[in-house]
C-alpha cells in the first residue's frame, strides 16, 4: 500500500506541476507517511519530480518564448543560480523551521497569482519593470524553488504575470523550463548533501514522468479561465492543509 501511495502521488504530482504547480503537496505528505523526515522528504520528492518537469517542458516546447527582450538562455541561467542558492539554504534549515514557514509561502504565492494582473499594473507604475526587475524576481522565485519546490509553479506563473504575460500556454512553457533547470541543480546539491532517500525517489520517477506528459497535453486543451481558476483552487487548498497540520 505504501508503494501504491507513492506511485499515485508521483503521477498526480507530475500532472499538477505540468499545468498548475503544487505537485510537492502530494509527494511531501506521501513520503512523510512512508517514514521519511520532512526535509529529506522534500528533497526526495523533488528528485522524483525532476523528470516530470522535463517531460512537461517537452509537452510545452512549442509554446516557449522569450520574456520581452530577455532571451531564454539568460533566463535559464538566472533560474539555475537561484535554484542552487535555495538548495543550499534547505540543507542547513532545521525541520521545525522548514515546517513552520511552508503554509505562509504557499498562501502568498497563491494570492500573487490570483491578483497578479492588477498588482503588475501598480508595480509597473512605481518602477517594477525592465530587464533588471525581471531577472531579480526570477532569481528570488528560483531560490524559493530550490529551497522548497512546493507551489513553485504557482509562484513562477505569478512572477511571469507581473511582467505582462497573459497567455497561459506560453507561461506554462516557461514555468516548466525554469522548474527543470532550477530543480536539476537543486537535486545535485541535495545528493551531495546526503538528503535524498534514493530507493523511494527511484520508485516515484516513472510515475512522475507519465503524469508530467499527460498533464502538459491536457493542460493545452483546457480553457484558460478554467485553468486559472484551478491553479488558484490548488494553491488555496494546499495552503489550508498545511495550516491545518
Amino acid at each position: 500500500m505504501t508503494e501504491l501511495l507513492l506511485l499515485t502521488a508521483a503521477f498526480l504530482a507530475g500532472a499538477m506541476n505540468a499545468v498548475a504547480g503544487g505537485g510537492s503537496f502530494l509527494t511531501l505528505p506521501a513520503l512523510i507517511y512512508a517514514g521519511v523526515p520532512p526535509v529529506a522528504a522534500n528533497a526526495t520528492g523533488t528528485v522524483a519530480l525532476l523528470p516530470g518537469y522535463a517531460s512537461g517542458l517537452y509537452g510545452y516546447r512549442q509554446d516557449l518564448t522569450p520574456v520581452g527582450e530577455v532571451g531564454l538562455p539568460l533566463l535559464a541561467l538566472v533560474s539555475l543560480a537561484g535554484g542552487l542558492a535555495g538548495a543550499g539554504l534547505l540543507l542547513v534549515t532545521p525541520d521545525a523551521v522548514f515546517r513552520g514557514i511552508v503554509p505562509w509561502l504557499l498562501l502568498a504565492a497563491t494570492g500573487l497569482f490570483a491578483f497578479g494582473g492588477a498588482l503588475a499594473a501598480r508595480l509597473r507604475a512605481v518602477g517594477l519593470h525592465g530587464r533588471g526587475a525581471l531577472l531579480g524576481t526570477l532569481f528570488t522565485v528560483s531560490v524559493y524553488g530550490g529551497y522548497f519546490n512546493g507551489g513553485l509553479g504557482i509562484l513562477l506563473l505569478a512572477q511571469l504575470s507581473l511582467f505582462g504575460m497573459t497567455n497561459l500556454n506560453a507561461m506554462n512553457g516557461l514555468k516548466n523550463l525554469f522548474s527543470t533547470v532550477l530543480t536539476a541543480i537543486a537535486v545535485v546539491a541535495y545528493a551531495l548533501g546526503g538528503a535524498v532517500d534514493w530507493p523511494k525517489a527511484a520508485l516515484m520517477v516513472l510515475a512522475a514522468v507519465a503524469g508530467g506528459y499527460v498533464g502538459a497535453r491536457l493542460g493545452r486543451q483546457i480553457p484558460q479561465r478554467v485553468l486559472r481558476g484551478g491553479i488558484i483552487a490548488v494553491g488555496l487548498t494546499m495552503s489550508a492543509l498545511f495550516f491545518a497540520k
